[in-house]
């Protein structure tokens, strides 16, 4: 019966022992505020009566991170937890109890009030202006997203909360800050050419993220056209464009990659006359590949090139480029030939033959005859040509199966050679 009573004993004063161990006091006033400056770390404060403490973050709607620290009984009552310890873009709270590593919990958890993680908002697109040689930079940013942790005692007050810090990269080099962090959301980069990339790190109290990049592009075009070609007709300015762009991962260096993209402006130029200066004809822009077919009507002999100008949109700045000059000789086009009434006479009728060219040229032309016997063309008359229009009357005098042609001399026009040519053979039957 001792013996009993004794173990009874022994289970109660352990019961009684465990019971008291599990109910020591609870911290009472947990807060959380930023540590020093108001930045790099939350310091967590809380009132016992110098007890030994466990420190943890909880998550709410949000999972905790694997953060525990032990702080002995003579310790202050204060810890500064890093912010790298918080996952981003959460909702969290700071737990403090009473309790040991060896002895675990021995109190109930007293927590903090509920406040949110959340990072920056990244910037949205960034819009490139040359200005010299540098370039303009500005930038949008998205309206922040709902917080549902209003007035939390880590919210950074002012409508001012998150900094930008442009960066620049190149080819060989790495992304680098070329300026200190700003509220401003534009920035003008003195001395800045492509080929470059562009980015901005975003960055608030709690993390940081990379937004607003602009690609900084060089270019090449070539460009080719016929070497003679028809005075006014549609004559196709082909050739391609091939960029330059700067590619940057993380901690390793840039490099610089060819691309076609489509889109791409591109601005044939004229010179009018020698030595004149160069003056736009056509336009066109790039399909996918980087090609581009420029349809212009042909005009004078002159030299022609392709340029790629300098343009903008949001995330892209384009340098300009031009390719090598192509000449194209016209050649007079015949407009139109014949005989007045048709090409069937009688002996003795008159007879009107004439023609039409481009350019309306005033010149001398040449009507010939085809020579069956000989098997060669003979001059017949020298016909004057006004205006575009040269007509010669005469007789017919025999009878018979002839053909005619005009001859079309060489000329000059703007300064530069205008190739001649003939009108097809013009039969005329007389009988």
């Amino acid at each position: 019966m001792r013996r009993v009573l004794a173990v009874g004993l022994a289970v109660l004063l352990g019961a009684t022992v465990l019971t008291a161990c599990q109910s020591d006091p609870v911290p009472t006033d947990v807060a959380v505020a930023w540590a020093g400056d108001g930045g790099g770390g939350v310091e967590v404060t809380w009132k016992d009566d110098n007890a030994p403490n466990r420190i943890t973050i909880e998550g709410v709607l949000s999972s905790s991170p694997s953060y525990v620290k032990y702080l002995g009984a003579g310790e202050p009552n204060t810890w500064e937890i890093p912010t790298s310890a918080f996952p981003p873009d959460g909702n969290y709270r700071v737990a403090v109890a009473t309790g040991t590593s060896q002895g675990g919990v021995t109190s109930k958890l007293a927590h903090s009030e509920v406040f949110d993680t959340d990072g920056p908002v990244r910037p949205s697109g960034a819009s490139p202006t040359p200005m010299g040689r540098g370039v303009l930079m500005k930038w949008s940013v998205p309206a922040a997203p709902p917080d549902f942790t209003p007035n939390d005692p880590l919210d950074v007050k002012g409508p001012k909360t998150q900094r930008y810090v442009p960066m620049v990269g190149r080819p060989g080099g790495t992304m680098r800050a070329i300026g200190p962090a700003t509220t401003s959301t534009r920035q003008l980069i003195k001395s800045l050419q492509p080929p470059y990339l562009f980015q901005l790190r975003a960055q608030n109290e709690w993390s940081s993220r990379i937004g607003g990049e602009v690609v900084g592009l060089t270019s090449s075009v070539n460009g080719a056209l016929p070497a003679l070609a028809l005075y006014g007709v549609q004559v196709h300015v082909r050739g391609r464009v091939l960029v330059q762009e700067v590619v940057c991962e993380a901690e390793t260096a840039c490099v610089q990659r060819r691309a076609t993209p489509a889109g791409v402006p591109v601005v044939i130029l004229t010179q009018v006359t020698p030595g004149a200066r160069w003056t736009p004809v056509a336009r066109g822009s790039t399909t996918a590949g980087g090609h581009y077919d420029i349809p212009m009507v042909n005009g004078p002999s002159r030299p022609y090139r392709a340029v790629v100008p300098a343009y903008t949109r949001v995330g892209v700045l384009t340098g300009t480029s031009t390719s090598r000059p192509t000449y194209t000789k016209s050649v007079v086009r015949v407009a139109g030939a014949g005989f007045a009434g048709g090409a069937s006479k009688r002996r003795g009728e008159n007879v009107v033959v004439s023609t039409t060219v481009t350019p309306a040229m005033n010149t001398t032309v040449v009507l010939q005859l085809w020579n069956r016997q000989t098997r060669r063309w003979v001059n017949q008359a020298a016909v004057p040509m006004r205006k575009g229009l040269a007509s010669l009357p005469f007789k017919a005098s025999r009878a018979g199966s002839f053909s005619y042609r005009f001859v079309i001399p060489n000329a000059m026009m703007f300064g530069r050679p205008l190739a001649g040519t003939t009108t097809p053979p013009l039969p005329l039957s007389v009988r």
